[in-house]
């Protein structure tokens, strides 16, 4: 599948939130359906469900009722690792990490169509995920994140430029510590969009944030083409 997404591209991560023992009756349950719908109606292009914790049928339960809340808008909705409950709950795709199946091996199970994001952590990482023939690739951690610390320390701006430019027009997502203090770095650095959970993660300010994100980004295009 080709990623045909207006930049920038923005992607919303969910923060793993839930358990083995939810269910669709609890909490933390009902508030990513809230923060489903609150990510189509701010124009959010992608969804990665990340809930590693939770029992295979919660999680087909879970994917199912947030591709029925994106369905007939422009938002696609991938599932974390899970290619299979991804695709019988009628997902767009997979997020693949550097754990999983490897990318060409899920392109020949599921097909073309099936749209396949790459988590990244080094150049050769995602020379890889192109290679095999991810559609994008997440890159990062950018800025410091607790989070992501046992990748390392992070990879900065400049690594991002060096990928960016290596392997363009391959669609990188920049991932890690990003805030609205410094994604214009993500975009003056060639990054084809953002990937956040904290960044994304408050339902009642998400449309707000979009937008700035959104007017960050064209201000930065106009600077490099002035």
């Amino acid at each position: 599948m080709t990623l045909n997404l207006s930049k920038p591209i923005l992607y919303l991560i969910t923060r793993g939130a839930t358990v083995e023992a939810t269910t669709p009756e609890s909490e933390e349950f009902r508030n990513l359906l809230q923060q489903a719908a609150a990510a189509v109606t701010a124009g959010i292009q992608l969804i990665q469900i990340r809930e590693k914790q939770l029992a295979a049928r919660v999680l087909f339960e879970l994917t199912a009722r947030v591709v029925a809340i994106a369905r007939g808008s422009s938002t696609r909705v991938l599932v974390n690792d899970r290619a299979d409950i991804a695709a019988s709950a009628g997902a767009d795709g997979v997020h693949l990490t550097t754990r999983s199946l490897g990318v060409d091996v899920i392109r020949k199970m599921f097909g073309s169509n099936f749209l396949i994001g790459a988590s990244t952590h080094s150049l050769p990482e995602a020379q890889t995920a192109c290679g095999e023939g991810a559609d994008f690739a997440v890159f990062g951690p950018i800025f410091p994140s607790p989070a992501k610390e046992k990748y390392g320390p992070p990879l900065g701006a400049g690594e991002l430029i060096a990928a960016t430019r290596e392997l363009a027009p391959f669609p990188l997502l920049a991932l890690g510590g990003i805030s609205i203090e410094n994604v214009n770095e993500c975009w003056s650095a060639g990054a084809s969009g953002i990937a956040g959970i904290t960044l994304f993660g408050e339902p009642n300010t998400l449309a707000k944030t979009v937008e700035t994100v959104n007017e960050i980004a064209k201000t930065e295009v106009r600077r490099a083409a002035s």
